[in-house]
Protein backbone atom coordinates (compact mmCIF):
# COMPACT_ATOMS: atom_id res chain seq x y z
CA UNK A 1 0.00 0.00 0.00
CA UNK A 2 0.98 3.14 -1.26
CA UNK A 3 1.52 5.38 2.11
CA UNK A 4 0.85 8.46 -0.53
CA UNK A 5 -2.71 7.27 -1.49
CA UNK A 6 -4.51 8.81 1.41
CA UNK A 7 -2.98 12.15 0.02
CA UNK A 8 -4.36 11.61 -3.29
CA UNK A 9 -7.59 10.49 -2.32
CA UNK A 10 -8.28 14.17 -0.60
CA UNK A 11 -10.27 16.30 -2.20
CA UNK A 12 -12.54 17.84 0.04
CA UNK A 13 -10.46 21.14 0.39
CA UNK A 14 -9.78 21.43 -3.45
CA UNK A 15 -13.75 20.82 -4.42
CA UNK A 16 -14.75 23.80 -1.92
CA UNK A 17 -11.55 26.07 -3.35
CA UNK A 18 -13.84 25.00 -6.73
CA UNK A 19 -17.01 25.84 -5.35
CA UNK A 20 -15.60 29.42 -3.68
CA UNK A 21 -16.62 27.95 0.33
CA UNK A 22 -12.65 27.32 1.07
CA UNK A 23 -12.69 30.01 4.35
CA UNK A 24 -8.71 28.89 5.24
CA UNK A 25 -5.23 30.44 3.85
CA UNK A 26 -6.67 33.80 2.84
CA UNK A 27 -3.62 36.03 1.36
CA UNK A 28 -3.98 39.10 2.61
CA UNK A 29 -2.21 41.72 0.44
CA UNK A 30 -2.66 44.72 3.08
CA UNK A 31 -3.27 43.97 6.86
CA UNK A 32 -3.74 47.72 9.30
CA UNK A 33 -4.51 45.76 12.46
CA UNK A 34 -8.46 46.14 12.18
CA UNK A 35 -8.83 46.18 8.56
CA UNK A 36 -7.31 44.38 5.93
CA UNK A 37 -7.11 44.07 2.14
CA UNK A 38 -7.78 40.86 0.06
CA UNK A 39 -7.47 41.26 -3.71
CA UNK A 40 -8.77 44.38 -3.60
CA UNK A 41 -11.21 43.81 -1.20
CA UNK A 42 -11.54 45.68 1.61
CA UNK A 43 -12.84 44.16 5.03
CA UNK A 44 -13.20 45.05 8.80
CA UNK A 45 -10.82 42.72 10.84
CA UNK A 46 -12.95 40.78 13.35
CA UNK A 47 -11.25 37.48 13.29
CA UNK A 48 -7.53 38.35 14.84
CA UNK A 49 -5.61 37.53 17.71
CA UNK A 50 -3.89 41.17 17.58
CA UNK A 51 -5.92 41.73 20.79
CA UNK A 52 -4.47 45.29 22.32
CA UNK A 53 -3.37 46.26 18.34
CA UNK A 54 0.06 46.47 19.28
CA UNK A 55 1.17 45.15 15.54
CA UNK A 56 1.09 48.98 14.61
CA UNK A 57 1.87 50.54 17.92
CA UNK A 58 5.28 52.74 16.68
CA UNK A 59 7.05 51.98 19.59
CA UNK A 60 6.40 48.32 18.97
CA UNK A 61 7.28 48.59 15.28
CA UNK A 62 10.59 50.59 16.17
CA UNK A 63 11.82 48.06 18.62
CA UNK A 64 11.73 45.42 15.66
CA UNK A 65 13.48 47.78 13.42
CA UNK A 66 16.41 48.88 15.70
CA UNK A 67 16.61 44.77 16.47
CA UNK A 68 17.27 43.95 12.88
CA UNK A 69 19.56 46.88 12.39
CA UNK A 70 21.50 45.30 15.94
CA UNK A 71 21.07 41.95 15.38
CA UNK A 72 20.42 41.17 11.91
CA UNK A 73 17.62 38.73 11.08
CA UNK A 74 18.05 35.50 13.26
CA UNK A 75 20.34 34.21 16.17
CA UNK A 76 21.10 31.39 13.36
CA UNK A 77 21.10 28.78 15.92
CA UNK A 78 19.32 27.04 19.85
CA UNK A 79 19.31 28.87 22.96
CA UNK A 80 20.96 26.13 24.13
CA UNK A 81 23.79 26.87 22.07
CA UNK A 82 24.48 30.01 20.28
CA UNK A 83 21.26 31.60 20.01
CA UNK A 84 20.44 33.44 23.19
CA UNK A 85 21.25 36.91 23.66
CA UNK A 86 20.76 39.14 26.94
CA UNK A 87 18.00 40.65 24.97
CA UNK A 88 16.54 36.97 25.49
CA UNK A 89 17.12 37.09 29.31
CA UNK A 90 16.08 40.79 29.87
CA UNK A 91 12.96 39.51 28.31
CA UNK A 92 12.63 36.35 30.57
CA UNK A 93 12.87 38.59 33.68
CA UNK A 94 10.47 40.92 32.98
CA UNK A 95 7.47 38.76 32.12
CA UNK A 96 8.53 36.51 35.27
CA UNK A 97 7.99 40.19 36.77
CA UNK A 98 4.37 40.51 35.07
CA UNK A 99 2.92 37.31 35.60
CA UNK A 100 4.24 37.20 39.48
CA UNK A 101 6.76 34.56 38.85
CA UNK A 102 10.46 34.25 39.95
CA UNK A 103 11.34 33.08 36.48
CA UNK A 104 10.31 32.54 32.81
CA UNK A 105 11.62 30.81 29.86
CA UNK A 106 11.13 32.19 26.31
CA UNK A 107 10.39 29.96 23.38
CA UNK A 108 10.24 30.68 19.93
CA UNK A 109 6.58 29.68 19.72
CA UNK A 110 3.64 29.33 21.86
CA UNK A 111 3.20 25.81 20.24
CA UNK A 112 6.39 24.84 21.59
CA UNK A 113 5.90 25.73 24.99
CA UNK A 114 3.40 23.55 25.66
CA UNK A 115 4.76 20.57 23.84
CA UNK A 116 8.11 20.87 25.57
CA UNK A 117 6.79 22.15 29.12
CA UNK A 118 4.31 19.25 29.48
CA UNK A 119 6.59 16.44 27.71
CA UNK A 120 9.65 17.58 29.79
CA UNK A 121 7.37 17.72 33.37
CA UNK A 122 5.41 14.27 32.73
CA UNK A 123 7.19 11.29 32.85
CA UNK A 124 6.33 7.51 32.98
CA UNK A 125 3.82 7.15 35.38
CA UNK A 126 2.44 10.03 35.67
CA UNK A 127 -0.86 11.67 34.54
CA UNK A 128 -1.77 14.78 32.65
CA UNK A 129 -5.25 15.83 32.77
CA UNK A 130 -6.69 17.96 30.39
CA UNK A 131 -9.93 19.58 29.70
CA UNK A 132 -12.00 19.01 26.88
CA UNK A 133 -11.65 22.08 24.82
CA UNK A 134 -7.86 22.53 25.79
CA UNK A 135 -6.03 23.85 22.94
CA UNK A 136 -4.26 21.24 20.25
CA UNK A 137 -0.60 22.56 21.36
CA UNK A 138 -1.66 21.04 25.20
CA UNK A 139 -3.30 17.76 23.84
CA UNK A 140 0.31 17.28 21.79
CA UNK A 141 2.25 17.93 24.78
CA UNK A 142 0.17 15.78 26.59
CA UNK A 143 0.61 12.99 23.80
CA UNK A 144 4.53 13.65 23.66
CA UNK A 145 4.90 12.76 27.36
CA UNK A 146 5.73 9.01 28.66
CA UNK A 147 2.28 9.75 30.80
CA UNK A 148 -1.04 8.83 30.70
CA UNK A 149 -3.91 10.96 29.44
CA UNK A 150 -7.16 11.91 31.36
CA UNK A 151 -9.69 14.39 30.37
CA UNK A 152 -12.85 15.99 31.49
CA UNK A 153 -15.89 17.92 30.38
CA UNK A 154 -15.14 21.52 29.84
CA UNK A 155 -15.03 23.54 32.83
CA UNK A 156 -17.41 20.63 34.50
CA UNK A 157 -16.19 20.46 38.36
CA UNK A 158 -17.69 17.29 39.29
CA UNK A 159 -16.24 15.44 36.35
CA UNK A 160 -12.44 16.81 37.60
CA UNK A 161 -12.77 16.01 40.65
CA UNK A 162 -13.65 12.39 39.55
CA UNK A 163 -11.10 11.95 37.45
CA UNK A 164 -8.24 13.45 39.89
CA UNK A 165 -9.92 11.23 42.55
CA UNK A 166 -9.71 8.25 40.80
CA UNK A 167 -6.11 8.39 40.06
CA UNK A 168 -3.59 6.93 42.53
CA UNK A 169 -2.38 9.28 44.99
CA UNK A 170 0.92 8.06 44.89
CA UNK A 171 1.54 9.16 41.85
CA UNK A 172 2.36 12.76 39.98
CA UNK A 173 0.04 14.86 38.33
CA UNK A 174 -0.76 17.77 36.04
CA UNK A 175 -3.75 19.78 35.06
CA UNK A 176 -3.26 22.10 32.26
CA UNK A 177 -6.00 24.24 31.44
CA UNK A 178 -6.41 27.57 29.20
CA UNK A 179 -7.11 30.31 30.95
CA UNK A 180 -9.35 31.75 28.29
CA UNK A 181 -10.65 29.42 25.91
CA UNK A 182 -9.94 30.19 22.63
CA UNK A 183 -12.73 29.02 20.35
CA UNK A 184 -15.92 30.15 22.65
CA UNK A 185 -14.33 33.11 25.00
CA UNK A 186 -15.66 31.56 28.53
CA UNK A 187 -12.72 31.10 31.12
CA UNK A 188 -11.46 28.64 33.06
CA UNK A 189 -12.94 28.53 36.84
CA UNK A 190 -10.20 28.80 38.66
CA UNK A 191 -11.53 29.64 42.11
CA UNK A 192 -12.29 25.78 41.56
CA UNK A 193 -9.41 23.90 40.17
CA UNK A 194 -7.12 25.24 42.79
CA UNK A 195 -9.03 23.46 45.78
CA UNK A 196 -9.34 20.43 43.49
CA UNK A 197 -5.53 20.53 42.69
CA UNK A 198 -5.10 20.88 46.21
CA UNK A 199 -6.86 18.06 47.34
CA UNK A 200 -5.45 15.45 44.68
CA UNK A 201 -2.03 17.01 45.02
CA UNK A 202 -1.98 18.15 41.76
CA UNK A 203 0.42 20.87 40.09
CA UNK A 204 -1.89 23.44 37.82
CA UNK A 205 -0.65 24.83 34.44
CA UNK A 206 -2.59 27.91 33.32
CA UNK A 207 -2.50 28.51 29.35
CA UNK A 208 -2.59 31.92 29.45
CA UNK A 209 -2.06 32.32 25.34
CA UNK A 210 -5.56 33.96 24.88
CA UNK A 211 -5.93 36.20 28.61
CA UNK A 212 -2.52 37.74 28.65
CA UNK A 213 -2.86 41.27 27.69
CA UNK A 214 -6.39 40.87 28.37
CA UNK A 215 -7.79 39.53 31.79
CA UNK A 216 -6.05 40.32 35.45
CA UNK A 217 -5.01 43.91 34.39
CA UNK A 218 -2.97 41.99 31.06
CA UNK A 219 -1.53 39.68 33.70
CA UNK A 220 -3.81 37.12 32.69
CA UNK A 221 -6.48 34.49 34.20
CA UNK A 222 -4.69 34.01 37.58
CA UNK A 223 -4.07 37.89 38.16
CA UNK A 224 -7.92 38.40 36.97
CA UNK A 225 -9.39 35.25 40.00
CA UNK A 226 -5.90 37.01 42.51
CA UNK A 227 -4.61 33.75 42.58
CA UNK A 228 -1.21 34.11 40.87
CA UNK A 229 0.28 32.82 43.84
CA UNK A 230 -1.82 29.20 43.85
CA UNK A 231 -1.41 28.64 39.88
CA UNK A 232 2.15 26.46 39.65
CA UNK A 233 3.09 27.65 35.77
CA UNK A 234 1.64 30.55 33.52
CA UNK A 235 2.12 29.93 29.92
CA UNK A 236 1.69 32.25 27.08
CA UNK A 237 2.12 33.28 23.74
CA UNK A 238 3.81 36.71 21.82
CA UNK A 239 1.55 36.19 18.86
CA UNK A 240 -1.91 37.79 20.47
CA UNK A 241 -1.24 40.45 22.65
CA UNK A 242 3.02 40.88 22.37
CA UNK A 243 2.24 41.32 18.64
CA UNK A 244 4.83 39.44 18.04
CA UNK A 245 6.14 35.65 17.68
CA UNK A 246 7.24 32.84 20.00
CA UNK A 247 6.17 32.38 23.92
CA UNK A 248 7.45 31.87 27.48
CA UNK A 249 6.31 29.57 30.69
CA UNK A 250 6.76 30.89 34.29
CA UNK A 251 7.13 29.55 37.22
CA UNK A 252 9.77 28.76 40.46
CA UNK A 253 12.84 29.20 39.58
CA UNK A 254 14.25 25.19 40.13
CA UNK A 255 11.01 24.36 37.55
CA UNK A 256 12.18 26.65 35.21
CA UNK A 257 15.37 25.51 35.11
CA UNK A 258 14.49 22.40 34.60
CA UNK A 259 12.35 22.77 31.98
CA UNK A 260 15.37 25.04 30.55
CA UNK A 261 17.67 21.58 30.69
CA UNK A 262 14.57 18.88 29.92
CA UNK A 263 12.35 20.95 27.03
CA UNK A 264 13.37 19.13 23.88
CA UNK A 265 11.35 21.85 21.90
CA UNK A 266 13.52 24.37 23.30
CA UNK A 267 16.75 22.18 23.13
CA UNK A 268 16.53 21.49 19.42
CA UNK A 269 14.98 24.68 17.86
CA UNK A 270 16.21 27.93 16.86
CA UNK A 271 15.85 30.63 19.02
CA UNK A 272 13.16 33.76 18.96
CA UNK A 273 14.67 35.73 16.04
CA UNK A 274 16.21 39.37 17.42
CA UNK A 275 13.16 41.19 16.05
CA UNK A 276 10.73 39.19 17.46
CA UNK A 277 12.12 39.43 21.14
CA UNK A 278 12.29 43.60 20.78
CA UNK A 279 8.71 43.48 20.10
CA UNK A 280 7.81 41.59 22.78
CA UNK A 281 9.48 43.84 25.13
CA UNK A 282 7.97 46.93 23.67
CA UNK A 283 4.79 45.39 23.96
CA UNK A 284 5.14 44.76 27.95
CA UNK A 285 6.92 48.12 28.22
CA UNK A 286 3.38 49.73 26.65
CA UNK A 287 1.39 47.09 28.57
CA UNK A 288 2.85 48.62 31.76
CA UNK A 289 2.79 52.01 30.40
CA UNK A 290 -0.42 52.35 28.80
CA UNK A 291 -3.10 50.30 30.28
CA UNK A 292 -6.12 52.30 28.79
CA UNK A 293 -5.67 49.74 25.74
CA UNK A 294 -6.43 46.60 27.91
CA UNK A 295 -9.62 48.86 29.71
CA UNK A 296 -10.27 50.06 25.69
CA UNK A 297 -9.66 46.08 24.76
CA UNK A 298 -12.91 45.17 27.33
CA UNK A 299 -14.93 48.27 26.03
CA UNK A 300 -15.12 46.94 22.71
CA UNK A 301 -15.29 43.38 23.70
CA UNK A 302 -18.70 44.25 25.94
CA UNK A 303 -20.37 46.76 22.95
CA UNK A 304 -19.88 43.42 20.62
CA UNK A 305 -21.04 41.06 23.28
CA UNK A 306 -23.85 43.42 23.90
CA UNK A 307 -24.70 43.85 20.52
CA UNK A 308 -24.93 40.80 19.34
CA UNK A 309 -27.31 39.53 22.10
CA UNK A 310 -29.84 42.25 21.56
CA UNK A 311 -29.52 40.99 17.58
CA UNK A 312 -30.61 37.80 18.48
CA UNK A 313 -27.34 35.65 17.82
CA UNK A 314 -26.14 33.22 20.33
CA UNK A 315 -22.88 33.92 21.56
CA UNK A 316 -22.42 30.84 24.79
CA UNK A 317 -20.61 31.50 27.46
CA UNK A 318 -18.21 34.51 26.40
CA UNK A 319 -17.66 36.90 28.45
CA UNK A 320 -14.13 37.86 27.25
CA UNK A 321 -12.46 39.74 23.75
CA UNK A 322 -13.36 35.90 22.11
CA UNK A 323 -16.71 35.90 20.81
CA UNK A 324 -18.42 32.81 19.43
CA UNK A 325 -21.34 33.41 16.98
CA UNK A 326 -22.95 29.70 17.61
CA UNK A 327 -24.36 28.03 14.10
CA UNK A 328 -24.44 24.29 14.80
CA UNK A 329 -24.52 23.70 11.42
CA UNK A 330 -21.54 22.97 8.29
CA UNK A 331 -23.10 24.17 5.38
CA UNK A 332 -25.10 27.10 7.33
CA UNK A 333 -21.81 28.27 9.11
CA UNK A 334 -19.71 28.12 6.04
CA UNK A 335 -22.39 30.39 4.13
CA UNK A 336 -22.38 32.39 6.72
CA UNK A 337 -18.64 33.46 6.51
CA UNK A 338 -18.74 33.59 2.90
CA UNK A 339 -21.94 36.23 3.05
CA UNK A 340 -19.98 38.15 6.30
CA UNK A 341 -16.54 38.26 3.83
CA UNK A 342 -18.34 39.22 0.53
CA UNK A 343 -20.19 42.17 3.00
CA UNK A 344 -16.80 43.55 4.20
CA UNK A 345 -16.18 41.59 7.52
CA UNK A 346 -13.47 38.86 8.22
CA UNK A 347 -14.19 36.07 10.61
CA UNK A 348 -13.45 32.93 11.13
CA UNK A 349 -15.28 29.52 10.39
CA UNK A 350 -14.57 27.03 13.23
CA UNK A 351 -15.59 23.49 12.22
CA UNK A 352 -15.45 20.11 13.56
CA UNK A 353 -12.40 18.97 14.90
CA UNK A 354 -11.84 22.37 16.43
CA UNK A 355 -15.14 21.95 17.72
CA UNK A 356 -17.64 19.79 18.23
CA UNK A 357 -19.92 18.37 15.80
CA UNK A 358 -22.92 20.21 15.67
CA UNK A 359 -21.11 23.20 17.63
CA UNK A 360 -19.83 24.87 14.44
CA UNK A 361 -19.38 28.43 14.71
CA UNK A 362 -17.92 31.68 13.71
CA UNK A 363 -15.08 32.72 15.92
CA UNK A 364 -14.78 36.61 15.84
CA UNK A 365 -12.45 38.57 17.89
CA UNK A 366 -11.59 42.16 18.53
CA UNK A 367 -9.09 44.75 19.08
CA UNK A 368 -8.51 47.58 21.40
CA UNK A 369 -7.79 49.68 18.26
CA UNK A 370 -11.25 49.34 16.74
CA UNK A 371 -13.30 52.46 16.45
CA UNK A 372 -16.59 52.80 17.64
CA UNK A 373 -17.67 53.55 13.68
CA UNK A 374 -15.93 49.93 12.63
CA UNK A 375 -17.97 47.94 15.40
CA UNK A 376 -21.29 49.83 14.14
CA UNK A 377 -20.42 48.96 10.53
CA UNK A 378 -19.78 45.09 11.87
CA UNK A 379 -22.89 44.70 13.71
CA UNK A 380 -24.82 46.21 10.92
CA UNK A 381 -23.45 43.66 8.45
CA UNK A 382 -24.00 41.05 10.86
CA UNK A 383 -27.30 41.89 11.22
CA UNK A 384 -28.25 41.99 7.38
CA UNK A 385 -26.57 38.73 6.82
CA UNK A 386 -28.03 36.90 9.75
CA UNK A 387 -31.70 37.83 9.09
CA UNK A 388 -30.63 36.51 5.21
CA UNK A 389 -29.51 33.02 6.29
CA UNK A 390 -31.85 32.70 9.18
CA UNK A 391 -29.70 32.75 11.89
CA UNK A 392 -31.80 36.09 13.73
Amino acid sequence: MDLFEKCYGYTEAKEAIAAGTYPYFIPLTENEGTEVTCHGHRLIMCGSNNYLGFTTHPKVRQAAKDAVERFGTSCTGSRFLNGTLEMHEQLEQELAEWVGKEAALVFSTGMQVNLGTISALVGRGDFVILDKEDHASIVDGAKLSFGETKRYAHNDMVELARALGKLPADKAKLVVVDGLFSMEGDIAPLPEIVPLCRKYGARLMVDDAHAMGVLGGGRGTAAYFGMTDQVDLIMSTFSKSFASLGGFIAGDEPIIHYIKHHARSLIFSASIPPANAAAALAALQVMREEPEWVQRLSENAAYMRKGFKQLGFDTGASVTQVIPIIIGDLEKTIMTWRLLFDAGVFVNPVLSPGVQPGRELLRTSYMATHTCDQLDRALEIFEKVGKQVGLI
